[in-house]
């Protein structure tokens, strides 16, 4: 875009012309964090953006050249602007929405407020268990171990070796950012020289070599609940690793996996399997023995069953996690059909068949030759 074809400002900013002072920051923040250099790098139309919109800002927050240009446009009264590089000056009194814009951008909100020398909480750590459908049932108590970070015990936490101690850093000043003026704007950067840490070590410790905790393994004992399903997560609090300069201890979550079952499909707390039954006692009735999680039982089966028939056994699923209730076992059952059948049960079925009228292949060989 030439110089002599500015866009309006109130349309670069996307803001009305009665809009108020926070409506048009707000407005710059979304524009320059999407189109700043850093983030767009190599794209010239973002860099153009970012310089229409900061020039548009740098007008219309100033309430005495918000004014003129409301009056005059961009000719400001004969004023006339040389371009984006004229405003440097007015941007230098843009520290507070420039400094929160680059910590937004650089991910460090928050931490300018603080003190970098604060105790650091401790991380969380995960760690991953698998559990058979029969352990779902009556829980389970597993030991493992992890390996995690400790406080060092040669320094104490410290990170100091002999002789030495934790000083303020000179360069942030103890803040654990220093502060880089790029031409019209400002950015907070973490201080090279500690890490962000506000503090530097001249001697670290040899052994953990400056950085206050060293790993070390732990055994974990924890008793898993029936009822756990996969993804269920365990909270064990303060089990995680260790804080840094008395930052309090992270948690264990224990991750459960259910390990899928040869014969049962688990639905929320009941749970399901197919089971075949001869032909018949689904036709005239009787008792079958059908499997569970915890043994097995005996299943009435009444006369005329038809294939797929469903059965429920109540309170002979898992146990709900929280109420500890017992869901169902279904037990859909299949119709088993001989594969192999002898002369003599060959000629009982066809007298069956016979009687109801089916038309059913004669059996063949010697009691073939019989006449029914």
């Amino acid at each position: 875009m030439s110089r002599t074809e500015k866009r309006d400002y109130y349309e670069v900013l996307g803001v009305s012309r009665n809009a108020s002072s926070e409506e048009i920051k707000k407005a710059y923040r979304k524009l320059a964090l999407k189109y700043h250099p850093d983030k767009n790098p190599g794209n010239h139309e973002a860099e153009n953006n970012f310089k229409e919109a900061a020039e548009a800002y740098a007008v219309l927050s100033n309430p005495a050249e918000r004014a003129q240009y409301d009056q005059f446009g961009h000719s400001m009264g004969g004023r006339g602007f040389t371009g984006f590089e004229g405003f440097q000056d007015s941007f230098r009194d843009f520290g507070e929405i420039f400094g929160d814009l680059f910590e937004d951008f650089f991910g460090s909100r928050g931490r300018r407020r603080g003190d970098p020398r604060e105790g650091e909480r401790g991380a969380d750590l995960q760690y991953s268990i698998e559990i058979n459908l029969e352990e779902v049932l009556t829980g389970k108590e597993v030991t493992f171990e992890i390996h995690r970070l400790e406080e060092c015990e040669e320094c104490r936490g410290s990170g100091a070796g002999p002789g030495s101690k934790r000083e303020t850093c000179g360069d942030c000043r103890g803040l654990g950012q220093v502060r880089i003026t790029q031409g019209f704007f400002s950015i907070s950067r973490t201080c090279p020289r500690c890490g962000g840490r506000g503090e530097w070590i001249a001697k670290p410790c040899p052994v953990c070599k400056g950085q206050a905790r060293k790993e070390k393994p732990r055994r974990i004992n924890v008793k898993i609940p029936a009822g756990v399903d996969t993804g269920s997560r365990l909270k064990i609090s303060g089990e995680g690793e260790a804080g840094v300069r008395g930052g309090v201890r992270g948690n264990l979550y224990v991750l459960i996996h259910v390990r899928p079952h040869e014969l049962f499909q688990r639905m929320g707390n009941d749970i399901a399997c197919e089971w075949a039954i001869p032909f018949s006692i689904a036709a005239l009735g009787g008792s079958v023995d059908v499997p569970l999680l915890d043994g097995s039982m005996e299943l009435k089966i009444p006369a005329g069953t038809q294939n797929g028939k469903v059965f429920r056994l109540k309170d002979k699923g898992v146990a709900d996690v929280q109420s500890s209730a017992r869901g169902d076992a279904l037990i859909r059952v299949l119709i088993q059909v001989p594969s192999h059948l002898s002369d003599e049960e060959k000629k009982l079925l066809y007298q069956f068949a016979k009687l109801r009228k089916e038309k059913a292949e004669e059996p063949k060989g010697f009691f073939g030759k019989i006449k029914f």
